[in-house]
């Protein structure tokens, strides 16, 4: 390369450094990219024009010249803006003509001129986008030239504006292009949501019937995965108890403008949506055309509720019984235990066994309770690893609510008993407890307490509350029985629930 003699003209370097100018160079976003076959073409055409050896469509930066299209010279081309003839001509209102460069003071010295390319001969004007000049579009030729016709020069200028067209068109191709990605991806990103949200968007062309939706929407209704979708298919695969409501609430959104909002079951499937839509266009006369709108599966929700529902009738009625069962066990309590102390003592016990068993119900919604549970609120948690005097055998298994508060309360009888008269009154008795599931002749319980190496047991002469209590625990459950018995050797209870199959 050979070294430029001198820099650019202050003039010169401040329409090449201009910021707008710049600005807009750097918004197309084609400095550095590949030379454009389309670009090439005009070059040719003014190479023949003109009767040139070499035409070039130029952009300028503050720094380099861009050479975008380039049709003539070979090898390589210096693009150092320093006495750069394109620089110039950016700079110029009119085209640059030069027709001798080695008598030129400005390009005496560039290296196009002393260099193998031996120019002699230039003709360029501005290539101008959205107002700013970006670059040039230039004829060059190695024989110097007395003059240059004018239409020449006019159609140099026509050249440049096509370019400049080329370049605008070009940017707005690349911008829509990016665009439409980005609508794509948006509108990718919105169905992938709409889809792991499980909502149903649907537009409803009223005029015409059809509905535009998405997959979910389709499948919520049953409706075919591809096709045409219509108000009517819709309409059929809703529930005929909830129909009705459906079009009563469309109505009244068409009407009066308020937003469309329903609640309807599926015919198919029973499962339960909501619906949610608004008018979003309507003609002169202000009838609806389009209505907009989303559907969401509110079935575990509505099963939710109806559970709730049904807990808290089941708990109401359970909390009536237990009071009327703590009332009766407080009277007869009291009975048996008319000092206040001995009172206290009888019936905490009794009510924090009645307490704990509804814990552990409301813990299950109500649903039953494991009998380890029943077990371990009487004979501690670690009843099975480290049993304190007490021998358990039997497989674990969920017990009904009845049956769960009646045994337990069968339970804390036994135990209390054994404390105080029984096999745990001393240090050597034992409790053993074993139970199985037998089909004969129903399907039920029959669990076993049997108490040995204790205290002689005697029969008491007048039957006590907590005997009363361990036989009739269990009332609540039809056809079960208790058979207590006081054997001199230790304290028996067989005890048969029957269980739902």
């Amino acid at each position: 390369m050979i070294e430029p003699t001198s820099p650019l003209p202050d003039e010169v370097r401040k329409v090449v450094e201009d910021p707008q100018r710049n600005e807009v160079l750097s918004a197309l976003e084609v400095l550095g990219t590949k030379p454009d076959s389309d670009f090439d073409r005009l070059s040719r055409v003014a190479v023949g024009l003109f009767g040139a050896d070499c035409a070039l469509i130029s952009l300028i930066d503050p720094k380099r010249q861009w050479v975008r299209s380039s049709f003539g010279f070979n090898g390589t081309i210096d693009l150092d803006l320093e006495n750069s003839f394109d620089a110039f001509a950016l700079a110029q209102d009119e085209a640059l003509v030069v027709l001798d460069a080695s008598l030129d003071s400005r390009f005496a010295g560039h290296a196009w001129v002393l260099g193998p390319q031996h120019v002699r001969f230039y003709a360029g004007v501005p290539i101008t986008v959205r107002g700013q000049r970006i670059g040039t579009f230039s004829v060059l030729g190695t024989g110097a030239r007395e003059s240059v016709e004018p239409e020449r020069i006019e159609q140099l200028h026509d050249m440049a504006e096509t370019a400049a067209a080329l370049f605008a068109l070009k940017d707005e191709a690349r911008v829509r292009a990016r665009t439409a990605a980005a609508l794509i991806k948006e509108e990718w990103r919105h169905a992938l949501t709409l889809e792991a949200g499980k909502v149903g968007s649907w537009v409803w062309d009223i005029r015409s019937g059809e509905i535009s939706c998405n997959d979910t929407y389709r499948r919520m209704y049953g409706l075919p995965e591809i096709g045409p979708v219509g108000i009517q298919q819709v309409l059929g695969a809703t529930h005929p108890i909830d129909r009705e409501k459906v079009e009563r609430a469309l109505e009244a959104s068409f009407t009066s403008g308020v937003d469309f909002s329903a609640e309807a079951r599926v015919a198919g499937t029973g499962r339960w949506l909501t619906m949610r839509g608004r008018v979003y266009q309507r003609d002169a006369e202000g009838k609806p055309l389009v209505m907009m709108g989303a559907s969401f599966d509110i079935t575990d929700s509505k099963q939710s509720a109806e559970h709730t529902r049904l807990l808290l009738r089941e708990l109401n009625h359970r909390v009536k019984n237990t009071l009327a069962m703590i009332q009766s066990v407080a009277r007869q309590t009291i009975r048996q235990n008319p000092d206040p102390r001995e009172f206290i003592d009888a019936f905490s016990g009794r009510l924090q066994t009645i307490s704990d068993a509804h814990v552990l119900l409301a813990n299950r919604d109500w649903s039953g309770v494991q009998l380890y549970e029943v077990l371990s609120s009487q004979l501690g948690p670690h009843f099975i690893d480290s049993p304190d005097r007490a021998e358990v055998h039997g497989a674990d298994l969920m017990l009904p609510p009845d049956h769960a508060l009646g045994l337990g309360l069968i339970l804390h009888e036994l135990t209390t008993n054994a404390h105080r008269h029984g096999a745990w009154s001393d240090d050597d008795g034992i409790v053993s407890i074993d139970w199985e599931v037998r089909d004969e002749p129903v399907h039920g319980l029959a669990l076993n307490w049997r108490e040995s190496g204790g205290p002689a047991v005697e029969k008491p002469e007048e039957i006590g509350l907590g005997v009363r209590l361990i036989e009739r625990s269990l009332a609540k459950v039809l056809d079960s029985k208790v058979d207590l018995r006081f054997d001199p050797a230790g304290v028996k209870a067989q005890v048969w629930m029957p269980l739902p199959d």
